[in-house]
């Protein structure tokens, strides 16, 4: 059987300093970050939306047993212009590894470095 349904229900940023990185991302992808109601053995900020609901839910993780990493899966953040994104990075502490490139009829992709030490990715069709 082949569900037509994209998998991912969830994902996590790991950081180091997470007021910082909230700073960061808000500021990048102009929105406000939720904090988490934890156990207390980790702190966390989650991304606006909703489960279930389009796209995957996550948020930024600040965790004994987990270390930012530009190794380790890379999470694509939709935005309307890749350029865009990767020069608000760079404006706020961030740094770009790949400039805008073309990825053909799917658009366009960036890979940029937030302030943890992780890589990420951008995409936009435009």
């Amino acid at each position: 059987m082949t569900s037509k349904r994209n998998p991912i229900t969830w994902f996590e940023i790991y950081v180091e300093d997470l007021a910082r990185a909230k700073f960061f991302y808000e500021s990048v992808f102009d929105c406000s970050l939720i904090q988490e109601k934890t156990d207390g053995t980790f702190e966390a900020y989650r991304f606006p939306g909703q489960m279930p609901g389009n796209g995957a839910m996550g948020s930024l993780m600040k965790h004994p047993m987990r270390k930012p990493s530009i190794e380790g899966t890379m999470v694509y953040f939709h935005c309307d212009d890749c350029q865009i994104q990767s020069e608000l990075a760079k404006k706020n502490g961030g740094q770009v590894f790949r400039s805008k490139w073309s990825i053909g009829q799917d658009g366009f992709i960036a890979i940029i470095g937030d302030t943890e030490g992780n890589a990420i990715g951008l995409h936009s069709f435009k």
